[in-house]
Formats: C-alpha cells, structure tokens, sequence
C-alpha cells in the first residue's frame, strides 16, 4: 500500500518542520531579547565615562552636566572613595542613608564584584580616588563568584551542537513512539476501504484508537453486502423471467408461424386471406426475432452468454454478413455497397466470431427495417490506431440529433414512446452495444456522409 508509507513520511515532514520553525522561533526570539537588553551603553562603561567627567573646583568635585543628567535620569547615586583615607569625599545628593561612608579594602573588593547594601555597584577609576555608581535594586543581577573551567568554555559550542542534535532525535522517538500506534491504525483502516471500494467483505478489529471508525467501515460493509446480495437475486429473478417467458413463448409462437404459413399456401383461399396470412407470418417472425433479441440482451447483460473468443479476421466475417444478405434475394429496394479499401484483407481481432456476426447483421437489418422506402447500405471495415473500425451506413430517412444523443447515451433500449419499430432499433442497437462492450470495444451513432444512418463499431486489435 502507498497509502501508508506517504502518510509516516507526512507524519515525519510535519514534525522535522515544526521542529525547525521552534528552533528559527527560538533563536529570533533570544536573539530580540539579547538585542532589547544589550543595545543600551554598559553600566561600566557609564562608571568610567563618569570617572572621567569628574572634576575638582573651588566649590568641590562636580559631574559633567550630560553624565549628571543620565545618573539622574536612571536613578543612580554615586560616591568617590579617596585612594589612601578609604572615606567618601564625595556623593551625589540622592545617596541612601544607609550607604557606609567608610571602607575598608575587603569593603572596596566586594563592591567592585558586586553589591553594596542591596545595590549593584560598579566602579570607574577617578583621579586621587574610586568613583563608584550604585543603580536600583532591581535594574542589574551580577554574578559575584563567577568562574568557569577552561575546558569547559572551549567544549561549550560541540556540547550545544550535541545537546541539539540529542534533543531533535528525542523528539523524533517520542513522535513515532507516540504516533506508532495511531499509525497500525490506520493501515487496516485503508485496507479496509479499499476493499469496500472492490466489493470484498470488510470485518474490521474494533479496539484501539480508530475503534468508532472501524466499527462504521464494517456497518457500512454489511449494507453494502446486503445490498449486492438482494440485487443479484433481482438480477438472478429478472435473467429467469426472460428465459422463462421465451421459453413458454416459443412454442404457441411455432404453431401459430406453422398454421399461418399452411393457410397462407392453402389454393383455395381469397387474394384478401392470403394476404392476411402473410401478414401473421411476418409479424410472428418479427416477434420471433424480438424474442431472441430479448433473450440475448438478457444474457449479455448478466454475463449469462459464453464468449468463445478468438483470432479472428474481421473482413471475412463482415464480408460473409454482406453475401448473406445478397443471398437472401433482399427486395430491389435495397442495395448493399462494400466500402472497405481493396489494400485491407485481413484486420485480425480476437472476438467472438458468432456475436460479431449477430452484431453487424443487427445493424444492416436496422437500415433495411427503419428505410420502407428503400435506401443503399454501405459497409465497411478499416483500421485506425491499432483498432478495427466497422462501419454500417445508410441513405435513408436517417434519424434527429436529439434522437443520435439518446441513442449514445441512453443505458437502455426503450429511446422512444409507442413507436414499435424504435423500439426495435433500440433493442437491436443495445445488443450490438453489449457486443462491443464484451469484447473491449466502443460503438458510436452518428449522422451518415451519405445523410442517413451511421453506427461505427471500434473493436481494439
């Protein structure tokens, strides 16, 4: 099954995709928030700008307006620590109460790495003395005994690489871990189904994930089952019907054809009951012919007629067809022309010789029932793509285009009302249909060149 295999290679498309996506996601993401955080100047660098800007006056040490200004503005106090007394010999004026005022070098040493009451601090080099700037509480987290294995730092980016890889690998067995089930699931499910569309019983496990689903595959399977069990015996009983009635048909249908045909010959009957004996005699043999029709179609349709096919040559039996009817002593009304091309003698099929016959002596009967006026029969056998084509046509009455689309497409023979002789054309057209279809072939109605009837039979080589 194809079915499966694309469905796990889905399965694994969307999870190596939404895996990337998460890493691209996570990656723009620290790399915003790295960018957020680290774009604005380092506390150091403002403590060693600070330092710089200091100046001594007359009136004391002052900050530069601009540095004075940030200080303010991020709510930063500042002290200078004097190099050799160690005390504060200056501030700025928001410095907290608490903040000592003396310092000793293991004092000094601590607010360089970290903090001072709480305050993150950081120091810039002044002259004679240590400017240290403490900020807000909650504005910097320093790390006050950071140290790191050198090792360590330089196995930093194969570890991270590794780690990854590790993580993807993982997510991907707890994908088809956690997927495996739900995936021999669905293998039985997709059997199923296309057994159902093949008509085969379907009995499904009904346990696991796709419990409900399985259980409504095999519901559906015994109303299908059902439903091909009750056509085939409507199929089965109509096939009877038919075989039957013909039956029983055939032989009242015999002695009238006997009787009628005794008293058409009788000498001392009227020109007048002659006649209407003949007439008995014709339309018992036209419902004869009818009968056979019927019974025929009957099999063809159920597959009930035993197709005994073989190579044949496709000329000579249309050609036989042909001097049959010349034989038949046809009325002078009729005339059948041989169109096929002097160069093709042999167009071998492999077909049923019997039907095939059946099937073109159907159609040239249909010319002569369908034209009482007369018309010229013209047929033909020829060879296109690797098909053989015959071809029966007419100069007759022909028929309408409304009645050349029923014709094609209509899937039974009853095409018209009350007519009887459509009807036969019907009949007659259907059979050569089921011909055509039990051999792998097409029929197409059509208008003649000649402007009347035209039905082509396309049987492939």
């Amino acid at each position: 099954m194809k079915s499966i295999p694309k469905l796990i290679r889905r399965f694994v498309g969307i999870m190596m995709i939404s895996t990337m996506l998460l890493v691209i996601l996570n990656i723009a993401f620290y790399i915003i928030m790295f960018w957020k955080y680290t774009t604005n100047i380092s506390a150091w660098d403002i403590a060693d700008k600070a330092a710089e800007s200091l100046r001594f006056t007359d009136s004391g040490y002052t900050l530069s307006d601009e540095i004075a200004a940030e200080l303010k503005e991020q709510n930063v106090w500042a002290i200078l620590i004097d190099d050799n007394t160690r005390q504060v010999i200056w501030q700025t004026e928001n410095l907290p109460n608490n903040i000592p005022k003396q310092y000793t070098l293991s004092d000094i040493s601590d607010l360089s790495r970290g903090y001072v009451d709480g305050y993150p601090t950081f120091t810039g080099e002044a002259k004679n003395g240590l400017l240290v700037l403490g900020y807000p509480r909650d504005s910097y987290w320093k790390l006050v005994r950071a140290s790191w294995d050198y090792h360590f730092i330089a196995s930093l980016p194969k570890n991270v690489l590794s780690a990854f890889c590790m993580n993807i690998i993982l997510m991907f067995l707890i994908y088809a871990i956690t997927n495996s089930r739900l995936l021999r699931s669905i293998k039985p499910i997709t059997n199923g189904i296309q057994d159902l569309s093949h008509g085969t019983p379907v009995q499904l496990s009904e346990k696991g994930i796709l419990s409900e689903l399985a259980a409504n595959i095999n519901q559906t399977s015994s109303i299908l089952q059902k439903q091909a069990e009750q056509l085939r015996k409507k199929e089965t009983a109509r096939a009877n019907w038919i075989a039957g009635v013909s039956h029983d048909i055939r032989t009242p249908l015999s002695m009238v054809m006997g009787y009628a045909g005794q008293l058409e010959n009788t000498p001392g009957l009227t020109e007048a009951e002659r006649k209407k004996a003949s007439v008995i005699v014709k339309q018992s043999e036209r419902m004869k012919n009818l009968i056979n029709d019927l019974n025929l179609a009957s099999k063809l349709e159920y597959n009930m007629q035993p197709l005994m096919r073989e190579k044949q040559n496709a000329v000579a039996i249309v050609r036989q067809v042909v001097v049959d009817f010349i034989n038949m002593d046809i009325d002078d009304k009729f005339s059948i022309e041989w169109e096929t091309a002097d160069t093709l003698s042999v167009c071998n099929i492999n077909a049923d010789k019997d039907l095939l016959k059946r099937a073109v002596t159907n159609l040239v009967q249909n010319s002569i029932t369908h034209n009482e006026q007369g018309c010229a029969i013209y047929v033909s056998v020829a060879e296109h793509d690797n098909n053989c084509i015959i071809c029966v046509e007419d100069d007759g009455v022909g028929v309408s285009d409304e009645q050349i689309e029923k014709l094609n497409n209509t899937p039974h023979y009853m095409v018209c009302d009350s007519n009887t002789f459509e009807q036969r054309q019907g009949l007659g057209l259907l059979i050569v249909k089921q011909i055509a279809n039990s051999h792998n072939g097409t029929v197409l109605i059509a208008h003649s060149e000649y402007g009347g009837f035209k039905v082509s039979i396309e049987i492939p080589k």
